[in-house]
């Protein structure tokens, strides 16, 4: 993904030149902030679906939670670097997050039941959006394990999902092998979603599997892409020497002609200078004599 298109979908960073800190916090904050976006999907299934009071109010603590993290993240990217204003053009997604996350918490006892929960819709999409638009880093040559562990841990978490959400899986392997199918688009029948809430699961796991698919293909890509560019580097690198190996021969090869042409040279003017001594030698000795 191109620095260009990094910014338009509101993930564009820290913009160039700017103070050097600025760049360290934000590697910092990196996995950080996308472990915190995940915490979407489970608090929307808490605070929407679930039946128990509890639930209701862990789902509600995580809302707060994710609220709180991406709003001091943004504070505190604001006060590090010297471009707010770029900052904010370069990251809109993040404080559009904030805004729907504070719309979201500050409806939760209002009339406005439906735009609420349309809004903490959006802000799962969005946030499940920053998560993988800022996995982009996981594409390249070496990063393939991390991509395998990625899809693994996303594959327990879907599995333990369906377990808790579909009345139909009566096992953690049903449900592992549910998310699998959901996720990697198979879907064999076997296994199928049957209630709201398993359904609007099944539309998050074939997003993300969609996502992790994707990069997993990307990295396994660069990769190749990676091993032949170490061989053209190689090559090159031989040719470079081998060229400067020819190069210095015929500097030499030319350096030994030239000081050979440059002897021949000086001998011959010596001996010039010597005829014309010799010349100026007698011509002085003949007026004497007479």
């Amino acid at each position: 993904m191109s620095v260009r298109g990094d910014v338009w979908l509101g993930m564009g960073g820290v913009p160039p030149d700017d103070h050097p800190v600025a760049y360290v916090w934000e590697r910092r904050l990196h996995w950080v902030m996308i472990g915190v976006a995940l915490l979407s999907i489970p608090s929307f299934y808490l605070d929407e679906l679930s039946e128990g009071g509890r639930l209701r109010a862990l789902g509600s603590v995580i809302e707060l939670f994710i609220l709180g993290a991406f709003t001091l993240e943004l504070a505190w990217m604001l006060a590090l670097t010297s471009q707010k204003g770029r900052y904010l053009l370069r990251n809109w997604v993040d404080v559009v997050i904030v805004v729907f996350s504070l719309a979201s918490v500050v409806g939760l006892e209002t009339e406005w039941v439906a735009l609420v929960r349309l809004t903490r819709l959006a802000l799962v999409g969005l946030l499940l959006a920053r998560a993988f638009g800022s996995t982009r880093k996981l594409l390249r040559p070496g990063s393939l394990p991390y991509v395998f562990a990625l899809g693994f841990v996303s594959l327990l978490a879907a599995g333990a999902g369906f377990l808790w959400l579909e009345p139909t899986v009566h096992s953690f392997r049903d449900g592992l092998w549910l998310a699998f199918v959901t996720g990697s688009t198979v879907g064999y029948g076997d296994f199928v979603p049957t209630t709201t809430a398993s359904r609007m699961f099944a539309v998050f796991m074939v997003i993300v599997g969609f996502g992790i698919l994707s990069v997993m293909t990307a990295s396994i890509a660069a990769l190749l892409i990676g091993e032949d560019e170490k061989r053209l580097r190689s090559q090159m690198h031989a040719d470079i020497r081998a060229l400067r190996a020819e190069v210095a021969a015929r500097i030499s090869q030319e350096e030994r002609v030239v000081l050979r042409e440059l002897h021949r040279d000086v001998l011959e003017l010596k001996q010039q200078i010597a005829g014309l001594r010799a010349e100026m030698h007698s011509g002085t000795e003949r007026p004497d004599k007479g």
